[in-house]
């Protein structure tokens, strides 16, 4: 795991083209604190910035920018490629000699021998890499299936380009990198702010891709391949995998076995994606919380190894929002070496300061401030760490899948002014006392019937019983703030990969609306707020994030299964319970899903008071002329009176922390 970046620059606008590129290298120290290599290529006016965080071939060996051993390509690769060593074993039967053990190293000689197209199917991994290819005189960038690994990219100077046409930057200086912040490192990268991205970013807590928070400044897709072509100064996009393509595949080719053979395959499926994510030159250890996918993650490492793994976990002192007493007894019943660490509100609050200057944009996942800490927990005893993300939309794990169906099934059903009657009878009932219920009924109640935030979610299906399709229900249900257009004077909602069709699998009669739902995750909230927060936090402290259940292989048999081994009875991810089951008693997992949350209201409400009002106060936001003030405040005071938890709130706090950090206009 490391941090690239750099620049092509056909026009020679960059004097200092190699202090640049220190300096860019500089600005990602954190994802790469052991080593730091530079090459500026005169002939192409190529330059590459790299910082190394030594995982596999840990010698100067391992050391990038690399060169292919005919010096045709050269590199910098940010990730991993699990299980390599086939491929190598494949290319040294045709002729490949390797100086050392590296992924990237291996990664070169497959060019050599496939080209980087032909190459990308076969790599199973996490990636986002920089190619020269001085033969076709092209720099290629790519990115792996799902996202894992970012990869930003911005023009300079050049031709004016069209709203929106990022591929044809005709004499343009291009820079690269893996966090923005590299970018700001190149002289004349002048960022401003993009008012109709930062009205989706308000809706949904991130900033969906391509788009950035900034106009200037894109992120590559996942799946993606960005060629530049340094003769023609053009660039082209294209696409080398979908998520589309999964659904689809399980639509054309569903699982036929039965249960007990399902349950073998997705078990196979989970121990061989994570027996590849074990290898490692340095200490490797989990994050366990606890819930399934963690927990599907932990016991299949455990199971694969000879001695106890390390797990870390985190908990807080408000017993609502703590899980270290489910992981304590799921570590104890494995026999993990398992630390927990309580975190104080204090503590936590601490952290608040760091998130513009971690995430780089506005990123308004609350759960960002835990993963944060167990990223520092687990930092202090290993340098890689799996974790269970993905689980959610591979397996059907987000009370929305169920939610969006019923509900939509039901408002097809009940005449309007019956949906109406329902909505306010549910509103009011005050949130805090439906949540109180919803815990009180966890004791007594089976999983399948509880969830928690009984009362937030009471009025969030209030707002969804108006809808006349399933689709607008989904796009309601993943809306953290629904009127954000009126936060945002003058902007107008721009396309997202929820709303273009190209990205999305197309609806088909016998395909369910579950497995839409999914897919749309995966090229969404997944790959742009799950994976976002997860690399951020990780990479700030110097640690490599691997995330078994991101397995394409896995991901593909996901797919095909129908839909009532994903949900079953109302019980989400029920395959993948009945693999856990395997390793791990029912009764540690038989509890509602919690999250990874923070009590949100609670501090905003009290310590965090200040420096949120410090942060909307009218004067300050009407100066900077981006959002209405007195909606704003409104906004607040109405939130005070309440008792919400403040997520649409956290995401005006989030721009504003990161708008005084940035000072972009």
């Amino acid at each position: 795991m490391c941090g690239l970046a750099g620049f092509i620059d056909p026009e020679a606008r960059l004097r200092e083209p190699r202090e640049i590129l220190g300096a860019m290298a500089r600005c990602l120290i954190h994802r790469g604190p052991d080593d730091e290599g530079t090459l500026f290529d005169e002939s192409t006016r190529v330059g590459f910035a790299f910082r190394r965080l030594a995982i596999i071939d840990r010698t100067s060996n391992g050391h990038q920018p690399m060169r292919s051993e005919s010096g045709r390509f050269e590199i910098v690769f940010n990730g991993e490629c699990y299980g390599h060593h086939a491929l190598r074993t494949e290319l040294s039967r045709e002729g490949a000699v390797f100086r050392g053990t590296s992924d990237t190293e291996t990664l070169l000689a497959a060019f050599e021998a496939w080209g980087i197209e032909a190459t990308l199917p076969k790599l199973e991994g996490m990636f986002a890499f920089a190619v020269l290819d001085r033969t076709t005189r092209q720099l290629v960038l790519v990115r792996d299936r799902f996202g894992v690994k970012p990869i930003y990219y911005a023009f300079l100077g050049g031709r004016q380009l069209p709203q929106g046409d990022f591929t044809n930057p005709v004499g343009a200086t291009i820079a690269f990198a893996s966090e923005i912040k590299a970018l700001r490192a190149v002289p004349g990268m002048s960022l401003s702010i993009d008012r109709d991205a930062l009205a989706l970013f308000l809706r949904h807590g991130y900033v969906p891709g391509p788009l950035t928070i900034h106009p200037e400044v894109r992120k590559l897709l996942p799946g993606h391949i960005l060629r530049f072509n340094l003769d023609a100064r053009r660039a082209e996009m294209s696409c080398w995998f979908s998520s589309r393509t999964l659904a689809e595949y399980g639509a054309a080719n569903p699982f036929q076995g039965s249960d007990a053979e399902a349950i073998d395959a997705v078990d196979a499926a989970l121990l061989n994606s994570v027996r590849l994510r074990m290898e490692s030159d340095v200490p490797l250890g989990a994050f366990l919380s606890g819930g399934t996918d963690s927990t599907a993650v932990v016991a299949a490492m455990q199971s694969l190894s000879a001695k106890p793994i390390q797990t870390y976990t985190i908990g807080f002192e408000d017993h609502n929002y703590d899980e270290s007493r489910f992981a304590r007894k799921v570590a104890h019943h494995l026999g993990t070496n398992h630390c927990e660490r309580i975190v104080t509100a204090n503590e936590a609050l601490a952290c608040i300061p760091r998130i513009p200057e971690i995430w780089d944009e506005p990123f308004a996942d609350s759960s960002q401030i835990p993963t944060l800490l167990v990223s520092e927990t687990a930092r202090r005893g290993v340098t890689v760490s799996l974790s269970g993300d993905g689980g959610d939309e591979l397996f059907g794990g987000y009370y929305r899948y169920a939610w969006a169906e019923r509900v939509a099934q039901w408002n097809g059903r009940v005449p309007l002014f019956a949906r109406r009657a329902a909505s306010m009878l549910l509103r009011t009932l005050p949130r805090p006392l439906g949540n109180a219920i919803g815990r009180a009924l966890s004791l007594a109640l089976p999983n399948y019937l509880l969830m928690d935030r009984a009362g937030d979610r009471a009025h969030k299906l209030a707002s969804l019983l108006a809808h006349k399709d399933a689709w607008s229900l989904y796009l309601d249900l993943v809306a953290t703030d629904r009127e954000s257009l009126r936060l945002v004077p003058g902007a107008v909602l721009p396309q997202s990969p929820l709303t273009n069709a190209d990205s999305l699998v197309r609806p088909a009669h016998d395909m369910p609306f579950v497995t839409r739902m999914m897919q749309a995750d995966l090229v969404s909230y997944l790959v742009d707020d799950i994976l976002v927060k997860v690399d951020r936090a990780s990479m700030s402290v110097s640690l490599e994030a691997r995330e078994p259940l991101l397995d394409h292989r896995l991901a593909k048999l996901a797919f095909s299964l129908p839909q009532s081994m994903r949900i079953r009875n109302g019980s989400r991810k029920w395959i993948l319970q009945e693999v856990v089951a395997r390793r791990v008693p029912r009764a540690l997992m038989d509890r509602p899903k919690m999250g990874f949350g923070i009590p949100l209201g609670g501090w905003l409400r009290g310590p965090l008071r200040p420096w949120a009002e410090s942060l909307l106060l009218s004067s300050t936001i009407r100066s900077e002329g981006v959002l209405d003030a007195d909606l704003v405040e409104r906004r607040w005071r109405r939130f005070l009176r309440s008792r919400e938890e403040g997520y649409a709130i956290w995401n005006i706090l989030m721009f504003q922390a990161w708008h005084e950090s940035f000072k972009c206009r």
